[in-house]
């Protein structure tokens, strides 16, 4: 198959056979997307049949053990690393604050890092502490009108200097994209390491780390239809070079030098369910055997088409309106976060809009530096409608007419 079997996907979620759902439609999927059935149910086999202290010498410690290392294998090899490369935190702002210490161990003063206004705080705000240290921090302005990156702007902050340079995968406001691979080729040609928030991008199809060449990978299971945790990918080059900060003793794991506080063992496990998940979409619509890299490329392009199929209707829509504005691209060349702003406070639209079956948010999402560049108010936030793959045409309709009501 070339394009997404709905059905099929849709039966995959447990949230969809519930009886409320139909009623209250999630649009909130950039803040936390709906677990998909193989996580929920390692998830829950885990909690019933292996919760005990891992990595022990009875068989229930170790077939625990087991499953956790399963997750970390299956996923690292999806994402194209080695397996010691991936680390699993709580969240990605703790992963990235946890990183930006050891950067704080490493950086000399007088040395500098490159971070952007258009990233979700999570990935601008541990970096820029560093100058409380004598660390230079140089900011990559976007353009106040499109809120978009240009490469011009970085090549002008880059030089021997600049030792770190933090850029989102995709804006979690804007909806679109940026050429990873691109960027970090000039960064790391001018001696910089680079730092690539994949948060926003990840639920709409898994990247292959190597490839972008990014040196820091990070991104949040709980919006890739997993568990709440934080994935990090931290290339072996660099990991071997950025000090230890978890107990002293695992100063030589790579998997744990990063994690000074190790997050929930069953959820870790579970996590092993989203491999489940693509591996289950591409038997479905290919049937043909593939590495895991390729088989995330293959059902990332599916997820793709199904989400530009539906952003189309409500771009149209959305442009024919004269009442706000609509941030980031304005045709399909975004993925499925489309953010708005109204000129006055957003959340109340976004609570009337449940009256009329949608669950989308308004507000500022950690964006506040993005907004204020576009000049807007991060106190009046934008209104975002953020859905993924599983999605149906149907459902955008319904949130169009709902936009329609309300505004």
């Amino acid at each position: 198959m070339t394009t997404l079997d709905l059905d099929y996907t849709r039966s995959l979620f447990p949230a969809f056979a519930e009886p409320a759902y139909p009623d209250h439609i999630h649009f909130d999927n950039a803040g936390g997307s709906f677990a998909c059935a193989p996580v929920v149910d390692r998830l829950t086999r885990f909690y019933r049949e292996t919760k005990v202290q891992p990595y022990g010498p009875g068989p229930t410690s170790a077939r625990a053990g087991a499953e956790m290392d399963e997750a970390r294998s299956r996923l690292s090899t999806m994402l194209n690393v080695e397996e010691d490369e991936l680390s699993f935190g709580p969240s990605t702002t703790q992963n990235t604050y946890v990183l930006a210490q050891a950067f704080r161990q490493m950086l000399q003063p007088g040395d500098a890092i490159v971070v952007t206004n258009q990233d979700h705080e999570a990935n601008t705000g541990p970096w820029r502490r560093l100058a409380e240290d004598g660390i230079e921090v140089r900011e990559w302005a976007v353009d106040p009108e499109s809120g978009a990156l240009d490469l011009a702007g970085l090549e002008a902050l880059l030089d021997r200097r600049v030792k770190l340079v933090c850029f989102p995968h995709c804006s979690n406001i804007l909806g679109a994209m940026n050429p990873v691979a691109e960027w970090c080729a000039v960064a790391q040609a001018a001696g910089a390491v680079t730092c690539v928030d994949g948060v926003s991008a990840a639920p709409h199809g898994f990247a292959d780390v190597t490839a972008l060449n990014a040196d820091i990978y990070l991104f949040s299971s709980y919006k890739t239809y997993g568990p709440h945790l934080g994935l990090m990918v931290v290339r072996r080059a660099l990991a071997d070079r950025l000090p230890n900060q978890g107990h002293y003793f695992n100063a030589g794991s790579r998997t744990k030098r990063f994690t000074p506080a190790g997050p929930d063992h069953a959820q870790i496990a579970a996590a092993a369910g989203m491999a489940d998940y693509v591996d289950a979409l591409h038997a479905h619509h290919f049937g043909t055997a593939a590495a895991p890299a390729v088989r995330a490329a293959a059902v990332a392009e599916l997820q793709r088409t199904q989400e530009a199929a539906l952003l189309a209707p409500l771009l149209d829509y959305l442009r024919g309106r004269n009442d706000l504005r609509l941030l980031g691209p304005t045709d399909a060349a975004k993925v499925g976060t489309v953010a708005v702003a109204l000129g006055g406070p957003a959340a109340p639209v976004a609570k009337a809009m449940v009256g009329h079956g949608i669950m989308a948010d308004g507000g500022d999402f950690y964006a506040v530096r993005l907004l204020e560049a576009l000049g807007i108010d991060p106190a009046h936030g934008v209104l975002r409608m953020s859905f993924t793959h599983y999605t149906s045409a149907v459902e955008v309709d319904r949130l169009i007419q709902a936009l329609e009501r309300v505004l």
